[in-house]
């Protein structure tokens, strides 16, 4: 049985033919070499094969010949979880240590993943999945970096570098917190006038054909924010190094979609074809750009996603929707399995007890299973059988629990994803104050080649929300 021996005992009670001396980090064990056995490819159990000083000196950092006594510069807290797995056969991962850590003390000494504890595995499979995609992030950065110029030495490179600081970064300086503060500024006012221009007055107008003072009011602030939107969207492509990977951009894709509406309502005409077609043609035309019209204001509500350029909070929220497809996706899974179950059965409840009022047929209880499932409740449709009420009880239940299920991985990728995009953040805050308070062109310089440095690694999600 394997155990550990005090450091100051020179000479433990020890049968070194079938037992090897291990001392980690200074903590000593004896292990016997039957357990070693059952692990053949475990870096201890090859050492009983060394038939010379140097195999040895491949396997071990340093070796006592007179004491027979190997000894490895490795954690001693992760050997002793290791030991623990030889000894009982469970492995957990350490809670004060980092899993990637913990990973590579296993594939020093030869242990497969595979004995982890299941939920230590699925834990260190998930910190694996996270790691994959930083590592893409970083290569695509990269990938954007060497698609565009490297170097500010022109005048066109210098102001090309401050316009990418003053619109993507706005910590860079007053310009950057002016610019974020302008379009913050006029996404309320977009929203404002979106609001207003929703009120009974101005709609009696609308569909009669008229214009207000106040309507027009409203159009000017409208074509004022359009403006400013997509001078905004332009020098954001002036200054994106890679053009065809900008109109990738989520939120690029979002700006065009909200900005677009307003140029097609002015080039499609509210008019009808001339006075020589058919009534019914012309009647069906005004229909149909009125339908157009209508859909295209109703988009420029996304003005209020821009406000993720901005916000960390919304950072975050893209950032955990993107790592939780996965749970996502589950949770509607279970929805869809319960529902299709508890539709049916509410129908024939109701059917067969003869109260069949809102529960029609079973597409429509998918309606009811919906809401009922979820917690709204609308009350539309409510069984009146007590058959029908306990299928009711039983969905609420069910909906409450599967509703519950992945909320607290969701949570955990929440904090998680906070806390890396506020330490980036707060990284990126001190390198620009630290390039800001160098004194002269040569420590500037320096600073920002040590900064790149330091922050080599994976790059900030923030850019890939």
């Amino acid at each position: 049985m394997a155990r550990k021996v005090g450091a100051l005992d020179a000479s433990p009670m020890a049968d070194l033919k079938k037992e090897i001396l291990v001392n980690v980090g200074g903590r000593r064990y004896v292990l016997p070499w039957s357990t070693l056995d059952e692990f053949p490819l475990s870096r201890l159990s090859k050492l009983k094969f060394c038939q010379s000083l140097e195999e040895i000196a491949q396997l071990c950092d340093d070796y006592d010949q007179d004491r027979q006594e190997f000894f490895f510069d490795r954690s001693p807290s992760a050997f002793g979880m290791i030991v623990s797995f030889l000894a009982a056969g469970k492995l957990a991962l350490l809670r004060d240590m980092c899993v990637l850590s913990f990973q590579e003390e296993l594939t020093y000494w030869g242990i497969e993943e595979a004995n982890l504890e299941k939920c230590c595995l699925r834990k260190l499979l998930k910190k694996l999945e996270e790691l994959a995609e930083l590592r893409r992030d970083e290569a695509l950065q990269q990938q954007r970096e060497a698609c565009g110029p490297t170097v500010h030495d022109s005048r066109w490179g210098l102001f090309m570098h401050w316009l990418r600081e003053m619109v993507e970064n706005p910590q860079s300086g007053l310009p950057g917190k002016v610019f974020a503060c302008l379009s913050i500024l006029f996404v309320a006012t977009t929203a404002v006038s979106l609001c207003v221009s929703t009120m009974p007055d101005l709609r009696a107008e609308e569909d009669k054909g008229e214009c207000s003072q106040k309507c027009y009011y409203i159009f000017i602030v409208e074509t004022v924010c359009v403006a400013w939107f997509s001078l905004e969207f332009c020098l954001r492509f002036v200054q994106a190094r890679n053009k065809c990977q900008f109109f990738q951009g989520p939120l690029n894709i979002i700006d065009i979609l909200a900005i677009s509406p307003y140029y097609v309502s002015l080039a499609v005409p509210e008019e009808p074809p001339g006075d020589g077609e058919k009534p019914g043609g012309g009647s069906s035309y005004l229909e149909k750009v009125g339908l157009v019209l209508r859909v295209l204001r109703a988009l420029r509500i996304l003005y209020v996603m821009r406000l993720a350029r901005h916000s960390l909070g919304l950072q975050t929220l893209g950032l955990t929707v993107r790592r939780c497809t996965r749970e996502f996706g589950l949770l509607l899974l279970f929805l869809c399995v319960a529902i299709t179950l508890f539709s049916p059965l509410v129908y024939v409840a109701e059917n067969e007890s003869g109260r069949v009022l809102e529960f029609t047929s079973i597409p429509a209880s998918y309606w009811w299973a919906i809401i009922s499932m979820t917690t709204v409740g609308y009350g539309d449709m409510v069984p009146r059988s007590v058959p029908g009420q306990v299928v009711a009880l039983s969905s609420i239940l069910s909906g409450i629990l599967i509703m519950a299920f992945p909320a607290t991985s969701i949570f955990h990728t929440f904090s998680h994803s906070y806390l890396e995009l506020k330490n980036k953040q707060e990284q990126l805050q001190a390198r620009l104050h630290r390039l800001q308070s160098a004194t002269t062109a040569s420590e500037h310089e320096l600073l920002k080649d040590v900064d790149d440095a330091i922050l080599e690694g994976p790059p900030s999600p923030i850019k890939y929300i």
